[in-house]
C-alpha cells in the first residue's frame, strides 16, 4: 500500500491523517474553538522582561502572553549572517529553519528590548497546557517550493536534492531573484520543477512579506498581522508530493478549497485529489479511526507478544520495553536484542503519531554485549531520520536506556483529543477501598475526642466502602465502638467519589 492523505471534516472539527503504508503515521485535528497559532505573524508588546531568566513577556493578544527567549532575538536585534547549517530543509515548522548564531558577548536581553517596546513576533510554538506561545523575531514564510527568510541572509538547499548539478542551478536561480540581505531555503519537491514553478513561489513570498511589512507599519499592538494557511492547505503545501499516491476529502467545500489552491501550486497533482462519497464515516472505511483509538493505550503490544508502556508527563516522557509473552527460540541475549530492534521500529512510529516532545527515555531490556547495545542505538538513529521532527540522541547506556530529545511545537495528540480523568484527577489511580476504610477508621478516633458528651459517630462514605465496613470489617468497627463507648452508625452516598468521607457526631 502507498503513501495517502485522509481529510475528514465533521461539524468544527478537521482531521487530516498522513497514511504511509496502510499505518496511520500523523493525525493532525483542528477545532473551531482550538486552532493552531504556528507560523502566525503578530505585533505584540512587551509586558514585563525578565533578567534572571533572560525572556520576556509578550502580549501578542492571545488569551496567555507568549515568551521570547534572549536567543530567540535574531537579526534585526543581532548580526545578519548566521550559520550555515539547516536542521531540516523540509520541515513544516517554521522552528526548523536556520537559527541565528548569537555573538560572544551577547548582550543581556534587558538591552534588546524594554518593557512597553512593539515587536514583530511569529509564533514557533503553540500555547501548550499552561504555557503560553513561544516566539521569535526571525520571520519565515514557507511556500510551496521554497521557504523565506526575510531577516536572514543565506540560501539553503535541501540535502535531499542529491544531484550536484541540480543543486548548482536551483541555488544559481535563487541567488539571482532573491531580494538583497533576504535568504531562502529550496524544499526537495522544488527538484525537477521548471524555474517559472519556483519564481512564482518566490514572488508570491515576497510579495506576502511585504504585505506584512505595510500592515504591521500601521498597526497597533497586540494584533495579529498575518495568518498561516488553515489545517488542509498547509498539509497540501507541505505534505502533497509526488510520493502521495492520493488524497480523499470526504467534504465538498475543502475538496473545491484544495482543488482551486493546487490548480496554482501543484496542477500536475489535482488527478489525484478525491471526493468521498461513500456512506460510512471516512475513517472507519480507511481503518483510521482504529489506529487513533490505540494510540490513546497506555500499553502498546508488538507482534511478537513483546509490548511497550508509554507514560507521558509535562516535560518527560518514559517508554519502557517488556518481553510479554514473547520467549525466543534460542539464548537469552538474542531474545533480548530481537524485542528491543521490534521495539525500536514502534518507538520511532509512535513518536510520530502521538506528537512526543520534550525529554523521551527509553528503557529497552538490559544486553550483555556491547555490539549489540550499538546495533540498537544505529538502529533507532536510522528509524529517527524519517521524523521531520528535530531530534537529540544520546548513546545508550549500561543500564540500557537511552535519553533524547524531541522538538515540540504543537500540543501532543493524547492531551490534543483526551483530558484528565475526573475520577482520579488524572493520576490513573485512586486510593483502594480498604485504604479508605481505615483512613475512616481513624478519623472515628479523631472525632471522638471531640465529641464528649455524644453517644454517636455518624459517617459518610462511598457504598463500596460502606459495605466492606459492615462486612468484611465488621469486628474493627464493633472493636472501636467498645473502645470508644460510642456508636458508630454508616451510611452508604451513592453521589460520593470513592474517596469521600465525613465523619460527624451531630
Amino acid at each position: 500500500m502507498g503513501n495517502e492523505i485522509i481529510v475528514n471534516k465533521t461539524g468544527r472539527e478537521t482531521r487530516v491523517a498522513l497514511m504511509e503504508n496502510g499505518l496511520l503515521a500523523e493525525l493532525h485535528i483542528d477545532r473551531g474553538d482550538k486552532r493552531g497559532y504556528v507560523g502566525n505573524v503578530y505585533l505584540g508588546r512587551v509586558v514585563r522582561v525578565l533578567p534572571g531568566m533572560q525572556a520576556a513577556f509578550v502580549d501578542i493578544g492571545l488569551e496567555r502572553a507568549a515568551f521570547l527567549y534572549a536567543g530567540d532575538i535574531y537579526p534585526e536585534f543581532l548580526d545578519r549572517n548566521v550559520g550555515k547549517e539547516i536542521d531540516d530543509p523540509d520541515a513544516t515548522v517554521v522552528e526548523a529553519a536556520p537559527r541565528a548564531t548569537p555573538r560572544t558577548g551577547q548582550p543581556p536581553i534587558q538591552d534588546l528590548i524594554k518593557e512597553g517596546q512593539e515587536v514583530l513576533v511569529q509564533v514557533a510554538k503553540d500555547p501548550i497546557s499552561t504555557k503560553g506561545a513561544r516566539i521569535k523575531t526571525h520571520i519565515t514564510l514557507p511556500g510551496r517550493f521554497t521557504v523565506f527568510m526575510p531577516t536572514v541572509d543565506h540560501v539553503g538547499i535541501s540535502r535531499r536534492i542529491e544531484k550536484d548539478r541540480e543543486r548548482r542551478k536551483l541555488r544559481d536561480f535563487v541567488e539571482k531573484n532573491r531580494p538583497k540581505n533576504a535568504g531562502f531555503i529550496v524544499r526537495t519537491v522544488c527538484e525537477g520543477q521548471p524555474m517559472s514553478a519556483l519564481k512564482q513561489d518566490m514572488d508570491y513570498l515576497i510579495a506576502t512579506w511585504k504585505r506584512i511589512q505595510e500592515v504591521s507599519a500601521t498597526a497597533k499592538a497586540p494584533t495579529e498581522i498575518h495568518a498561516d494557511h488553515g489545517l488542509v492547505l498547509r498539509v497540501v503545501r507541505d505534505s502533497f508530493t509526488e510520493n502521495v499516491d492520493r488524497m480523499v476529502i470526504d467534504d465538498k467545500d475543502l475538496y473545491e478549497s484544495v482543488q482551486s489552491f493546487i490548480k496554482d501550486f501543484a496542477p500536475n497533482l489535482r488527478d489525484r485529489v478525491r471526493l468521498y462519497r461513500g456512506a460510512e464515516p471516512i475513517y472507519d472505511t480507511f481503518g483510521v479511526e482504529t489506529e487513533i483509538n490505540r494510540s490513546l493505550s497506555r500499553k502498546v503490544w508488538l507482534k511478537s507478544g513483546g509490548y511497550l508502556i508509554i507514560d507521558q508527563t509535562e516535560a518527560l516522557t518514559a517508554i519502557d520495553v517488556n518481553s510479554g509473552k514473547f520467549v525466543g527460540s534460542s539464548s537469552l541475549e538474542d531474545t533480548t536484542l530481537a524485542i528491543n530492534l521490534e521495539a525500536v521500529m514502534e518507538i520511532g512510529y509512535q513518536l510520530r503519531l502521538r506528537n512526543i516532545g520534550g525529554i523521551i527515555v527509553l528503557d529497552f531490556i538490559d544486553m550483555e554485549k556491547a555490539a549489540n547495545r550499538e546495533r540498537v542505538y544505529r538502529t533507532m538513529e536510522e528509524q529517527l531520520r524519517k521524523d521531520r521532527a528535530r531530534t537529540n540522541l544520546l548513546k545508550i547506556s549500561d543500564l540500557g536506556l537511552i535519553e533524547m530529545t524531541r522538538k515540540r511545537v504543537q500540543e501532543d495528540l493524547v492531551s490534543a483529543i483526551s483530558e484528565h480523568c475526573l475520577y482520579c484527577s488524572g493520576t490513573g489511580s485512586t486510593r483502594s477501598r480498604i485504604t479508605v476504610v481505615y483512613d475512616v477508621l481513624r478519623e472515628i478516633q479523631r472525632e471522638a475526642l471531640r465529641a464528649r458528651g455524644r453517644d454517636t459517630v455518624f459517617v459518610n462514605a462511598h457504598p463500596t466502602v460502606a459495605d466492606l465496613m459492615y462486612s468484611s470489617e465488621m469486628d474493627s468497627v464493633e472493636d472501636l465502638e467498645k473502645v470508644l463507648e460510642k456508636r458508630v452508625v454508616v451510611r452508604a452516598m451513592g453521589h460520593y467519589h470513592l474517596e469521600r468521607y465525613e465523619v460527624y457526631s451531630q
